[in-house]
């Protein structure tokens, strides 16, 4: 398994990066944020006080280069000498968190009148600290920014094997951290597949895949990707075929290559959401009336297709069960008889698996308080016929 991308991985393969840390900077680097700390400016006062400058960066592979030539900036709106705000600046009030204890409260935009663009980092750092800077060593001569200081290297380690350079262009790396805990995963057949695509791409600690099947040639084809002949020859479980490609992006993924049964169930016992993918109708009854009993909040996803004149009719639902909202489970799960499963037709097609998934993630994501929600909904269904979205079960 690759390791994650580390701060002295970039500082090894990119030379400006060096530079500014030769050159006594303070540098920082937070997800994919360049931050240079301690930089001299003044306010209105003609005091001299300390601020910080965030410049956006891309990451390709080991290097690292100027999104864009705009930064932020983290302290008072910068004055001359003489206390008169500074003109000609650019960007504007701004109210982004970068990480926990650092917020940006300015953004600033200054081209170069060249080549429209700073060449590397050092390049443009140093534009924006000494437009600052000057104005302070006007006051008094002996304030820099190059104070040698060497910050500490905190390299956290990332669940992540790269930078989420999606979240910080987006500019949401604080609401971005709010999809955490430990993620179960049941049933990798179909939608779970889905599940799993979408909820590695978020930062939560440990993602646990349980399935016991192997992964066959109809796998292929309701499921994200798109393995080879060669790919399908392998005879391995769905789980550690999943793993294998998902833990390229995403480091903490645990394959369980078992079906959930009464007596391995209690693995679920330290999870903080199950995803229960499962068509049958005996198991899935087992694992919800036990995370119901364990008051493990889970989603659960179905979807019901039937050939009709041949065409495709149907719907998928996502059932929401929460430690304080579960009785109406009794009703959207639980009623279903186990002779059910002779009848059910299990016509599996992609887009409608994919979609229950989305429909499911978007779920996760409000419970969360990524995104907003305006009825708090329990249970959601998606009727193919007249491409409608309702929810139900309001509370």
């Amino acid at each position: 398994m690759e390791c994650a991308l580390t701060f002295t991985d970039l500082i090894n393969h990119n030379d400006d990066l060096q530079q500014i840390i030769n050159a006594g900077y303070e540098i920082e680097i937070s997800n994919s944020d360049l931050i240079i700390h301690n930089v001299p400016y003044v306010n209105e006062k003609k005091q001299i006080l300390r601020g910080s400058i965030i410049s956006h960066a891309m990451i390709t592979s080991f290097k690292i280069t100027p999104n864009d030539h705009q930064v932020l900036w983290t302290g008072d709106y910068p004055c001359d000498h003489n206390g008169s705000p500074m003109t000609n600046l650019g960007g504007g009030t701004n109210n982004e968190k970068i990480r926990e204890g650092l917020v940006a409260k300015y953004s600033f935009s200054q081209k170069p009148t060249e080549s429209g663009k700073y060449e590397n980092h050092f390049k443009k750092i140093e534009h924006y600290v000494h437009l600052f800077e000057n104005q302070a060593r006007a006051i008094d001569g002996s304030v820099t920014a190059r104070t040698f200081k060497q910050m500490p290297l905190t390299e956290q380690e990332s669940v992540f094997n790269y930078y989420d350079t999606a979240s910080s262009r987006a500019g949401i790396l604080s609401i971005n951290e709010k999809l955490k805990g430990r993620i179960a995963i049941i049933g990798l057949g179909g939608t779970g597949s889905y599940i799993l695509d979408l909820i590695s791409k978020t930062p939560v600690e440990e993602i646990h895949l349980f399935d016991g099947d192997k992964f066959h040639h109809h796998n292929a084809f309701r499921s994200p990707g798109a393995p080879s002949r060669e790919d399908l020859q392998r005879d391995i479980t769905k789980v550690e075929w999943f793993t294998e490609i998902y833990s390229k992006m995403h480091r903490k993924i645990t394959p369980h290559p078992e079906f959930i049964i009464e007596s391995n169930i209690s693995k679920l016992d330290s999870m903080d959401m199950v995803f229960v993918c499962v068509d049958k109708i005996p198991s899935r009854k087992t694992i919800v009336k036990y995370l119901i009993e364990k008051k493990i909040q889970f989603i659960d996803v179905g979807i019901g297709i039937d050939k009709v004149n041949e065409v495709l009719t149907g719907s998928a639902q996502v059932t929401t069960c929460t430690s304080s909202f579960y009785e109406h489970v009794k009703t959207r799960i639980l009623s279903g008889s186990d002779e059910d499963d002779e009848y059910s037709s299990n016509i599996q097609i992609a887009d409608i698996n994919a979609l229950n998934a989305v429909l499911a993630v978007i779920k996760w994501k409000k419970m969360c308080g990524f995104y907003g929600s305006l009825e708090n909904e329990h249970y959601t269904t998606y009727s193919i016929g007249c491409n409608e979205i309702v929810n139900d079960d309001i509370g």
